[in-house]
């Protein structure tokens, strides 16, 4: 495993990746996570500190935080149920600046209304934040609800992407 930590506004980004070929930069992220998020990664005995690996990603997060960029060009190596790839492949169709709900995500992939809390859970397993844009998703009621990264981080970026 090959990982980095990148200054942002939301503190030190740990990313964790493995080499790909096909990847942009070489490097398919398995993880962004933020100080303090709850499961996070931890650098492990073996893993590799790869600054060089991650310098796309790099590059592509340092012009989404200045406002210069919209969206990520950048390949995922994570795994995950069908259930929450499907989850997290409606998340990624959320456009820059909007936001959705666990309710609409739900129909979005065919799951019945009933099946809110099993969306949350996937949104909450999501390890790539920022990338993958769960910070999004708020409650019907428009109200912020949770985020793995905490609220003050999801205000930040629904902030960002607002222009305010």
């Amino acid at each position: 495993m090959l990982w980095t930590e990148v200054d942002s506004p939301l503190g030190t980004l740990l990313l964790t990746g493995v080499p790909s070929v096909d990847a942009p930069g070489g490097t398919a992220l398995c993880s962004l996570t933020v100080p303090g998020q709850k499961n996070a990664p931890v650098p492990a005995t073996g893993w590799q500190r790869e600054p060089a690996a991650f310098a796309e990603a790099q590059r592509q997060l340092a012009a989404y935080f200045t406002g210069g960029a919209q969206g990520f060009d950048l390949a995922f190596a994570v795994e995950g149920t069908e259930f929450r790839r499907q989850v997290w492949d409606a998340l990624d169709a959320v456009p820059y600046g909007a936001t959705t709900s666990y309710g609409e995500l739900a129909a979005r992939i065919g799951a019945p209304r009933a099946a809110v809390r099993a969306v949350g859970g996937a949104i909450g397993a999501n390890p790539l934040l920022v990338l993958r844009p769960c910070h999004r998703v708020i409650g019907a009621d428009g109200a912020l609800t949770g985020y793995a990264g905490g609220l003050e981080r999801k205000r930040y970026l629904l902030a960002l992407e607002a222009g305010a």
